[in-house]
């Protein structure tokens, strides 16, 4: 509630100041340095099914240039799933036991040194207190060997049924998450490491990236980790939109886009919380957003709500609130929203400048859910008048923006000049091939 008493009060006195505070351009200080040998072994890795429990799905399933880095559905569909984006579907032949249960983030500029949490409830963190120093709901289970934040969120999907290790029995990846099995001889980092190194290629690549290897250290899993985050780092990086040269003076912006930054960085008090170069605070805020799907619960729990910080944190003032997003690209990155509720980036924007009035109002017909019978319905907290109830009490403190449909259109001009040619087209590419012979998604 402070929280967003306080971002109602600045919104209000940059509205009545009439000023307009820009943030400083991205310098290469602010990025983590990347070696290229390393990030060409991570651009296979990213592309290659291998890292999944089936061999059938791999890190570029759900985080597809194509797509802006995620994947075009709302909620993606990852092990029973067939095809790439929106076009992807259930397989009748191995249905998935459910939706992945929150929107696939997008990978810009992953790299910076200012991200320190990852995912949309910042369950993964940096922390140089813990041995390993990371914070994670693995605790005891993390091990050392991680070079940055970006390289231990890997570890996530490929322990996850839904995502990429299988159903429970399919496969040994799978089998060794179900025993609880994932650090140590026989775990299910251990396990995949294997599959790698077994490969020459790999083993070569390896060799050459990595002197410890090349001296006779076996390859882990926190190597293959490694390679892919410099990928990321390198691949994504976004400091070259139009709004970066305007903050370089290299170019100023003009009609839509001028108007669209000062009601951004003005009365509309958007950046609140999309602040700094990155247009993210790094905070979690509860801006009563629909809530559909599989919701985020253990496979024992029937509820089907997503309470986001809170189940990190068990702090009720947490509840439902989700990270800000960093908005480069952000005209390619959705649907929109933790859940994907917004396939309209314009209704989108409508909801989230009056949050209390968009949840009532809310049209289903925006949700992209490719056809998943059998599980959970999609539908159970929208249908639920106490579940929204509690949702839009979460977000009772968040400011209400009247904008008109012109300014709409301007604060989209304004978030068009945050794409980035070179980013979105990526510095490596997809490969052709990769070393396992698996098929690469395109």
């Amino acid at each position: 509630m402070q929280r967003w008493m306080m971002a109602a009060a600045l919104a209000l006195a940059a509205a009545t100041a009439g000023a307009q505070t820009l943030p400083p351009p991205a310098t290469e200080a602010d990025y983590l340095p990347v070696n290229l040998d390393e990030a060409r072994l991570g651009q296979l890795l990213f592309y290659d099914a291998i890292l999944s429990g089936n061999r059938n799905i791999s890190c570029a399933t759900c985080h597809h240039p194509r797509f802006g880095t995620s994947d075009g559905l709302s909620l993606g569909l990852g092990e029973g799933g067939k095809g790439l984006g929106p076009d992807r579907v259930a397989d009748p032949a191995n249905l998935p036991e459910q939706r992945i249960p929150r929107n696939a983030t997008a990978l810009f500029n992953l790299g910076a040194r200012e991200f320190t949490v990852m995912f949309h409830d910042g369950r993964i963190g940096a922390d140089p207190s813990r041995p390993s120093g990371l914070r994670t709901p693995l605790e005891d289970e993390m091990v050392a060997g991680f070079a940055s934040i970006l390289s231990a969120q890997t570890m996530f999907p490929v322990l996850s049924q839904d995502e990429m290790a299988g159903h429970y029995g399919e496969n040994d990846v799978s089998k060794a998450v179900r025993t609880g099995l994932i650090t140590g001889p026989g775990g299910a980092w251990d396990l995949i490491a294997k599959r790698v190194a077994a490969i020459p290629d790999y083993a070569a690549m390896f060799e050459a990236v990595y002197p410890e290897i090349a001296a006779g250290r076996a390859i882990g899993f926190t190597d293959i980790s490694n390679a892919i985050a410099a990928f990321i780092e390198l691949e994504w990086r976004s400091d070259s939109s139009p709004f970066d040269a305007h903050l370089r003076g290299e170019a100023a912006l003009s009609g839509d886009a001028a108007e669209g930054m000062q009601l951004f960085y003005g009365r509309a008090g958007c950046s609140t919380c999309h602040a700094g170069t990155f247009q993210t605070d790094h905070d979690f805020h509860a801006m009563g957003q629909p809530q559909f799907g599989p919701g985020k619960a253990a496979r024992f729990e029937s509820h089907s709500r997503d309470t986001g910080r809170f189940r990190v944190t068990n702090d009720p003032a947490d509840a439902y609130a989700f990270r800000t997003p960093s908005l480069r690209n952000v005209l390619q990155t959705g649907p929109w929203g933790h859940a994907g509720a917004f396939s309209d980036l314009r209704a989108f924007l409508r909801h989230h400048a009056d949050p209390r009035a968009g949840m009532e109002g809310y049209d289903r017909a925006q949700a992209v859910l490719p056809d998943l019978p059998g599980t959970k319905p999609d539908w159970a907290i929208a249908d639920d008048s106490a579940e929204r109830a509690l949702i839009a009490a979460a977000a009772a403190d968040a400011p209400a923006v009247k904008v008109s449909e012109g300014e709409i259109e301007a604060l989209v001009a304004f978030l068009g000049a945050l794409s980035d040619p070179v980013a979105l087209k990526g510095r490596l590419g997809v490969p052709d091939a990769v070393p396992s012979g698996l098929p690469v998604e395109r």
